[in-house]
């Protein structure tokens, strides 16, 4: 595989797919899923930065995943206020910006704090940026942007989609290249939905936690051979 600036994707979004389904095959709690997951992030992050990418984008908690137990949500929000807090002076001593995108209105005060913090101590590290979808939708990133154009008055007929782009979460992100997702499902689930209007999309069918170097080499080998014509 090539590693040179041309074949090497600048930004990767993620839909890390299948951590329930790692547990049960492993016998074990939802909760470890979970936090086999959060290490395989932490490790195809650190590989990703080796390789080149500039950018990195993990769906880690959609807004329908409320919906799920009420206890795995509570497990899931104890770990990622756990990762945000104790995870965060390595990332900045890798000079890698923290990003948070979603709604972020239903978490509590813990984990809202610890979001903070986060993005504030990170924010002029230029080495790489990790963005974390949480509390994250597609269309409603999209409907917050919409109600940002409207609250400043702009009339209907000057809004773009070049405007729209502007009031998105990460408006000063590139669009992602290649959007990957695990477990065998072949859905967006409503991830970066205008985002990855011209994203190469990979589909691999190994669970998350599972998902290592070598899946992330033969999906960036494999998108090193596309032709990549955006509409043209």
């Amino acid at each position: 595989m090539s590693n040179s600036a041309t074949t090497v994707p600048k930004h990767i979004g993620i839909i890390m797919d299948g951590n329930r389904r790692w547990a049960r095959e492993h016998g074990v709690s939802v909760a470890e899923g979970h936090k086999q997951g959060y290490l395989t992030l932490k490790h195809i992050a650190k590989a990703g930065l080796k390789r080149g990418i500039k950018y990195l984008t993990a769906y880690a908690f959609s807004t329908e995943n409320w919906q799920r137990d009420r206890q795995e949500v509570k497990d899931l929000m104890k770990l990622m206020t756990w990762a945000l807090k104790h995870e965060i002076e390595e990332l900045n001593k890798e000079g890698i910006r923290l990003r948070v995108v979603g709604s972020k209105l239903k978490f509590g005060a813990a984990t809202a704090r610890a979001i903070m913090h986060a993005e504030e101590l990170t924010k002029n590290n230029k080495r790489a940026t990790l963005l974390l979808c949480l509390d994250y939708g597609g269309q409603d990133e999209i409907v917050r942007a919409v109600k940002r154009i409207a609250s400043e008055g702009v009339p209907a007929e000057e809004i773009t989609a070049e405007l729209i782009t502007k009031h998105l979460d990460a408006s000063d992100v590139p669009f992602p290249d290649m959007i990957i997702r695990t477990s065998g499902e072949e859905r967006l689930s409503g991830f970066m939905m205008w985002e990855s209007v011209y994203s190469e999309l990979a589909f691999v069918q190994k669970t998350w936690p599972d998902f290592d170097e070598q899946a992330l080499d033969d999906v960036l080998a494999d998108y090193a051979n596309r032709q990549r014509r955006f509409g043209k």
